[in-house]
């Protein structure tokens, strides 16, 4: 669901985005959908918080806080720009679909804002900085950056992003050491693209070949909250009485990977045992409001 909210809302914008085309596009039923999220906006908070750790991966992948200043704030500046390059509709998210959305999301931005301000600030203390700056030019570096950052973006130019890497440095650094240095990073030859990172999870749902309805959910927390349980008692947990319905959808699920008959039930005539498999596991914590893959 919020790899699906991701792909939706780059597509068609976070305003013109419901609830009905994001159930759509995951494969899971309304009903499931409110079981995990609150609304539209929870669920956008949610692929809003991965997309941020997702471009946090790329910003610290060749970060090192015991380098100078004007490195770090280049490293860093790479990593955002491979970030937006190669993960757009993630990008295009947090950086243009954040926008005059609601308090909470306004809230989580600005947070972000304020990270990198203060990251930016830093640029005050050294050695050949300006000591008369105030601590309002940076939040007028950070902002004119993700200025820039937005029009690209909303152009659909993500291809070429790295090359912006000369100017905005020279943008950055030019405050705080003077027209020399940021000539020179300025005319710097862009970087080439690296490998993107390897994400921390994978979505469980994204090859999932079955749409998630209520009662199948149920039959996966059932089976979580008591491995090992039966036909009748995971039926009895969820909620269904009809044994042959309890059947079929214990059937489908094993043949999706996701439950598997760990005990006696491998016996003709001896009752099932049914356990979730590590794929099944998955899918149950997503749906359980647990912590989200990422896509």
């Amino acid at each position: 669901m919020i790899a699906a909210m991701i792909d939706v809302v780059s597509e068609r914008t976070r305003a013109d985005s419901t609830v009905a085309h994001v159930v759509a596009r995951s494969g899971v039923s309304r009903r499931t959908f409110y079981e995990v999220f609150e609304d539209f906006e929870d669920c956008f908070m949610a692929a809003l918080d991965q997309s941020i750790e997702r471009a946090r991966e790329y910003v610290l992948l060749d970060y090192d806080p015991k380098q100078r200043w004007r490195v770090r704030i280049r490293t860093g500046l790479v990593g955002l720009l491979e970030f937006l390059a190669q993960e757009p509709a993630m990008g295009r998210l947090c950086i243009v679909e954040t926008l005059g959305a609601g308090p909470r999301i306004h809230e989580r931005r600005m947070r972000i804002v304020d990270q990198l301000t203060g990251v930016v600030d830093e640029g005050r203390v050294e050695p050949k900085a300006s000591k008369a700056l105030p601590p309002l030019t940076s939040e007028g570096v950070v902002g004119g950056v993700l200025s820039v950052l937005h029009a690209r973006l909303i152009g659909q130019s993500s291809d070429s992003l790295l090359e912006l890497t000369g100017p905005l440095m020279g943008m950055i650094v030019l405050p705080y050491l003077g027209p020399g240095a940021a000539q020179k990073e300025s005319t710097r030859p862009a970087p080439s693209p690296r490998e993107r990172p390897p994400a921390g999870r994978r979505d469980p749902l994204r090859d999932l070949e079955m749409r998630l309805t209520y009662r199948t959910v149920r039959v996966l927390l059932a089976i979580a909250a008591s491995p090992d349980s039966s036909n009748r008692k995971v039926g009895s947990a969820a909620g269904i009485e009809d044994q042959g319905q309890i059947s079929k959808l214990l059937s489908r699920l094993e043949r999706l990977g996701l439950i598997e008959n760990g005990g006696a039930g491998q016996v003709r005539g001896a009752p099932n045992s049914w356990v979730l498999t590590e794929r099944g596991r998955d899918v149950e914590r997503l749906v359980a409001g647990g912590a989200a893959p990422s896509s």
